[in-house]
């Protein structure tokens, strides 16, 4: 096996002065792999025993299931073994409350959950017990899957097929094209060499037989990688399947049991109300309309932003906007580790809206980009920035 003197998971760090050059540790890299393979053997049954996760930032006191599937999508390949391979997995994921209904919980809403306190655990029990009524994860896992498969499994599909359709159709083009132009040359070198040997000059490098031969072979060639590549088209998607399940409680239950009051009052623990919220999405909306652009809302699929917005001059380009909505006198503005992660992730097409609002009316809109500069602690579901240094930070919407 190999050994690794030094890794790192930044390139910046992989040159170091007087230390010896650092294995870059990636998605793809084998030890990262193995690792991955490792745990997963020995702690994939722990998914299924399930969890209780907080939501700090539902101030409900509704219950909800999260349940983690994976889906995949294979194409007409087969191995060695006989299994088919996959070209696309996807973990999804899927909320169930306890009235049966049935939501897309995003890409990653476990990064924005943290998990339940130990103090936290006995003033819960006995309502979870008396709201759940014997109500457990597995029975619900049919229709978790049944929704993914009606709701989550067409669009991944979509994706993949449109992706890869396009990758290999211009693959069969390419291989089409060079065998083609290597077929012609053989060919022709064959009766070349054919006619110059019924001329008595023999050529003593290569013959019109072992010519003819070589075009026979790239034309075998050709006509066996059209039949992989067609085989690549050929897609379907595999049957979702779960792996694994946790209980959602919402803050406001949290606080209610512990005889909390929230405050009306703006600053940290102000609640954002429906109301604000939906001025502050209706401003960016009309903003980015204002622009040229199309927005999307897409702030119930939790995928670390609240709008997507198509930009009409450069097709597949997306803007990508996380609105934040605040009273007037509001200090601080809590942040997801989603959100800061998806942020840091699409640097060039993130932006963080700012929406002010006062007595039911937008004050004014602020865009910020780059708004984060590093990553939250492993540890922590959100971070609280300071609303007027990221006020002072934006612009005008462009």
């Amino acid at each position: 096996l190999p050994r690794y003197e030094r890794i790192c998971f930044e390139k910046e760090k992989i040159r170091v002065p007087g230390r010896p050059p650092a294995a870059f540790v990636c998605p793809g890299h084998p030890l990262l792999d193995a690792t991955i393979d490792v745990i997963l053997e020995r702690y994939r049954p722990l998914l299924k025993q399930g969890a209780v996760l907080v939501d700090e930032r539902d101030e409900g006191e509704t219950p909800r299931w999260l349940f983690y599937l994976e889906h995949a999508i294979r194409d007409g390949r087969v191995d060695g073994e006989g299994r088919v391979r996959v070209v696309s997995r996807r973990l999804q994921f899927v909320e169930i409350d306890l009235e049966g209904r049935t939501r897309n919980a995003g890409y990653a809403p476990y990064l924005d959950y943290r998990p339940l306190r130990e103090e936290e655990k006995a003033l819960l029990a006995p309502e979870l017990e008396a709201r759940l009524q014997g109500a457990q994860a597995h029975d619900l896992e049919a229709q978790a899957v049944s929704y993914a498969v009606r709701e989550l499994v067409p669009a991944h599909f979509e994706e993949v097929r449109r992706h890869k359709v396009a990758l290999v159709e211009k693959t069969m083009a390419a291989v089409k094209d060079r065998l083609t132009k290597e077929i012609a040359y053989w060919d022709h070198r064959a009766e070349e060499l054919r006619l110059q040997e019924q001329a008595g000059k023999v050529n003593a490098r290569i013959n019109s037989a072992r010519a003819r031969q070589r075009a026979d072979e790239l034309q075998a060639r050709l006509e066996k990688r059209m039949r992989e590549l067609e085989q690549e088209k050929n897609l379907a998607p595999l049957p979702p399947e779960v792996l694994g399940y946790a209980l959602v409680v919402p803050m406001g239950l949290v606080r209610r049991l512990r005889g909390e009051v929230t405050s009306d009052e703006p600053g940290l623990f102000a609640r954002e109300t429906e109301e604000v919220e939906r001025l502050a999405m209706e401003a960016v909306m009309e903003a980015e309309r204002s622009l040229g652009y199309e927005p999307r809302d897409v702030s119930r699929e939790r995928c670390g932003y609240d709008i997507e917005s198509r930009i009409p001059a450069q097709p597949g380009r997306l803007r990508f906007i996380e609105v934040k909505g605040r009273v007037a006198g509001a200090r601080t503005v809590t942040v997801t580790k989603n959100e800061i992660l998806t942020a840091l992730n699409k640097p060039d097409d993130y932006i963080l809206a700012l929406v002010q609002v006062q007595e039911g009316r937008v004050q004014g809109v602020r865009y910020v980009r780059r708004p984060f500069r590093r990553e939250p602690d492993f540890g922590a579901a959100s971070v609280n920035y300071d609303w007027d240094e990221l006020w002072g930070r934006g612009e005008e919407p462009r």
